[in-house]
């Protein structure tokens, strides 16, 4: 239940508290609070505990230099570090920073890993029956592995061919296509979290989570076969915040140690985790003539120039060219 908020104390004057009510307030995605506090924390432990309010610009420096020189992150984790802190005295603090003169983390071009065709069934073949549906809508949709753990029954719009994905990064909605060799499996697993469901009810649960206090909005809504899960938990588990015992979502973790036993298996040699099939989708298209526009609304990215990266994985083999070795 890694994506349900945890619960705060809004009286509580500590520091922590007051700032999740903040991030809270101004809308931003949980995944973005965890993010900012993760960062923030760091930069206060670094500097020995020190209050924010007593350091600025120099600490600021100081911290992300260290994070570019000591511990070597990317430039994409140096940014988002900084985000952080830019968010803690400007927007909460309300302290102006003026300029800063860190060191920026060295950027390198990395090519996305992508599989093959054959590869990406070759590794969906070999995981455990119960994650395969969850890989090939990976791979034939593009979606993020949390975005696929997260579907719920409405977001299968069989009728329009296509995947309702909600509150992806950014908090942004957008919608992707459902491949037609999807249509029978996913009714079948929707068939299944039905039965599941009824289970819950005959033994006094079948509540789910809703996000922004929906259940308080639409009283019966939690309890409605719509809002479940596609791909529902095992077991229920108690809700951390509401203490209600209720079904989650199947945890991304139990796709990734899926995927990487048959990595194993397969004998593949490459560096692939559930992502690499959305890199490979977004391959595919690019190979079929799809324009980048296109690709870039299937995965929901905020700019184009994200997309633009799989442009390298395409013009593979040097840009295409024959080797002169190959030649007869």
């Amino acid at each position: 239940m890694d994506d349900i908020p945890v619960l705060i104390d809004l009286n509580s004057q500590r520091f922590i508290p007051r700032l999740r009510s903040f991030i809270r307030k101004r809308g931003l995605a949980y995944s973005t609070e965890k993010t900012y506090l993760h960062w923030i924390v760091f930069f206060i432990r670094y500097h020995k505990m020190r209050h924010p309010k007593e350091m600025g610009s120099p600490e600021i420096d100081e911290f992300l230099s260290h994070l570019s020189l000591v511990r070597n992150v990317s430039p994409a984790t140096q940014r988002i570090a900084l985000n952080a802190l830019v968010f803690l005295y400007s927007k909460f603090l309300k302290i102006e920073l003026g300029k800063l003169n860190f060191q920026y983390a060295r950027p390198s071009q990395r090519v996305p890993v992508v599989l093959s065709h054959n590869e990406a069934l070759q590794i969906i073949d070999e995981m455990d029956k119960k994650y395969q549906i969850m890989a090939r809508i990976m791979y034939g949709s593009g979606l993020r592995v949390m975005e696929c753990c997260r579907l719920r029954v409405q977001d299968i719009d069989f009728s329009m061919k296509q995947i309702i994905v909600r509150e992806s990064k950014g908090k942004k909605h957008r919608t992707t296509v459902l491949p037609a060799v999807l249509l029978e499996p996913l009714q079948k697993q929707i068939a299944l979290a039905k039965s599941t469901h009824d289970y819950d009810l005959a033994n006094g649960y079948g509540s789910v989570y809703l996000p922004y206090a929906l259940s308080r909005k639409y009283k019966s809504a939690e309890f409605e076969f719509r809002w479940q899960y596609v791909f529902p938990a095992s077991k229920t588990s108690v809700d951390p915040v509401s203490q209600i015992e209720r079904r989650h979502h199947i945890h991304e973790s139990c796709i990734q140690k899926s995927v990487r036993k048959a990595v194993l298996k397969s004998d593949i040699r490459k560096k692939v985790s559930p992502h690499t099939f959305r890199h490979s989708f977004a391959t595919r298209l690019l190979e079929n003539g799809y324009d980048l526009r296109t690709i870039q609304e299937l995965l929901g990215h905020s700019d184009v120039s994200i997309t633009e990266i799989y442009t390298h994985v395409v013009k593979k083999g040097g840009r295409s060219v024959r080797s002169p070795i190959d030649d007869n």
